[in-house]
């Protein structure tokens, strides 16, 4: 579980990288969430763009996402959701302490 001040980091790095998945109709996919996954363990923090024709509710995506890729949500903010996990094999993002 993050607290907020590790939240605030991550968001301070999310803001310097771009969207690597474009959400659409198909929502939440078990394609997409294992396309998130291997991201995750490559890059630990990652950032998808909802578009306007996805009809499922962005918290409801963000959470089932997370929930998939045992991950945290680290903020949405319009239609961007950032996602964290720290990585398994290299991990390269250092959180601050609790």
């Amino acid at each position: 579980m993050l607290n907020s001040k590790q939240r605030a980091y991550l968001r301070s790095l999310a803001n310097k990288i771009d969207p690597i998945f474009q959400i659409g109709k198909g929502g939440a996919s078990p394609e997409l969430t294992q396309a998130i996954d291997e991201a995750l363990e490559n890059r630990e923090l990652v950032k998808c763009n909802v578009l306007n024709n996805c009809m499922e509710d962005i918290k409801y995506i963000a959470s089932a996402i997370s929930e998939r890729t045992k991950s945290e949500v680290v903020q949405i903010i319009g239609k961007k959701i950032v996602i964290y996990r720290q990585s398994k094999e290299k991990p390269t993002i250092e959180l601050p302490k609790k």
